[in-house]
């Protein structure tokens, strides 16, 4: 299974809504600090502070390029996020469907 403090990092960056954007702009391919800048109204400061907790987290990625840092996505985390989310999804799946069928065989019962 995925690594405690690998979870926690990239949970607590997809916490901020400026974080989540920078992954949903990313999404539509690479970018540059000041392209990510431009839509959400901050700083370059600002923006690369935000960067820099979601590169930390393993989520983004960056390259300098020229005078340039360009940002994409950093997909392994996301999938380990996500495989976290799906073991847990079906285990209460099954735990409700547990409770569905005894609510439906005591129904059966009292008839």
């Amino acid at each position: 299974m995925v690594q405690q403090l690998d979870l926690d990092r990239a949970f607590a960056a997809l916490a901020d809504e400026t974080r989540r954007g920078i992954l949903v702009r990313l999404g539509d391919g690479p970018a540059t600090i000041s392209e990510l800048a431009e839509p959400a109204g901050m700083t370059l400061t600002g923006i690369r502070k935000h960067v820099d907790v979601l590169v930390d987290a393993g989520l983004v990625a960056t390259e300098k390029v020229g005078r340039v840092r360009q940002c994409r996505l950093g997909t392994e985390r996301l999938d380990d996020a996500m495989a976290w989310i799906t073991y847990y999804q079906r285990l209460w799946e099954r735990r409700l469907d547990g409770l569905e069928a005894y609510f439906t065989l005591r129904k059966g019962t009292e008839s």
